[in-house]
């Protein structure tokens, strides 16, 4: 169980921003923190954790710029879904089997958790890309520097919460859920007083 809650809550994370959570389950895993599994130890390599932090540089900057977060949350639908599914497949200590043979790698089961992360990834993201351009209307761009950064923040602790206490991951999904419908609502209200202002 905790072990799910675990994927569950890196997935999240990686639906929210793909490279925090790779990057501290990389570090974690090459300062012994956290045992990865034998098929995600490339997680630990320093020029992985280096091309991570510089897209997560990208990642940050271009995500706090309005029009350009739209545009980023676009490329990313690949990216956030694919990180997804790596860290909730290594969160729950699942191995990889080589893809050079699909038909071990897909007999195995190996596939099912990365399946899981993916979804869980994706639902995430789709929430964040479909929100992010209405809020930069509604509020002229201020919203995306704001939301960038609570976004980023929400990753992080989610990570944090994943690998140290992973039953406060429920907590952390619960008011990741809150959050998303208080944004929605303050939108819908913002546009019923500009339309009686109207």
């Amino acid at each position: 169980m905790l072990e799910l809650l675990t994927g569950a809550g890196l997935a999240a994370a990686a639906g929210l921003n793909a490279y925090i959570p790779l990057i501290v389950m990389g570090i974690a895993g090459r300062f012994d923190w956290i045992q990865l599994p034998g098929g995600w130890t490339w997680l630990e390599n320093e020029w992985v954790l280096l091309i991570l932090a510089v897209l997560l540089v990208v990642e940050i900057v271009a995500d706090k710029v309005p029009a350009v977060d739209s545009v980023n949350d676009w490329i990313q639908t690949v990216v956030r879904p694919a990180s997804g599914g790596i860290v909730f497949a290594g969160g729950i200590g699942t191995s990889t089997v080589a893809v050079d043979d699909p038909e071990t790698f897909f007999s195995s089961g190996a596939w099912i958790p990365v399946i899981i992360g993916i979804v869980l990834a994706l639902v995430v993201h789709l929430a964040k890309t479909a929100v992010r351009p209405v809020a930069n209307l509604g509020t002229a761009g201020v919203a995306a520097p704001v939301l960038s950064t609570a976004e980023d923040g929400a990753s992080l602790l989610l990570v944090v919460f994943a690998l140290v206490a992973p039953v406060l991951v429920l907590i952390g999904l619960a008011l990741l859920v809150l959050g998303f419908v208080l944004l929605v609502r303050s939108i819908r209200r913002r546009r019923r007083e500009r339309a009686a202002a109207a």
